[in-house]
């Protein structure tokens, strides 16, 4: 069965406030199985403009990633990360 995967583009806005969403987004994904494979990190950003952060979040499957995402509990971690920084995500099926 094919991964799932967050692949997550921020520019942090209340870096303070951020931190929160960070102690508040990690126990969850833990709880749901994902693991960062990328979070922050040296980039280059070759074609176009970009957000200064990026994270990708492996899950088992698609299933398990939209859970979390969906889950109340990262909903409220979300809400901080919405407040505090300027977010792209994308849910999405890896290959078999």
């Amino acid at each position: 069965m094919p991964k799932g995967y967050w692949i997550v583009h921020v520019t942090v806005t209340d870096s303070e406030r951020y931190a929160d969403y960070i102690r508040l987004d990690t126990p969850v994904i833990a709880e749901y199985g994902g693991t960062f494979l990328v979070r922050g990190g040296r980039h280059e950003a070759p074609e176009g403009p970009q957000k200064d952060r990026h994270v990708v979040v492996e899950f088992a499957d698609y299933d398990t990633a939209l859970a979390c995402y969906r889950s109340t509990a990262y909903q409220e971690a979300a809400a901080i990360r919405k407040a505090t920084a300027q977010s792209d995500i994308v849910i999405i099926e890896g290959q078999p």
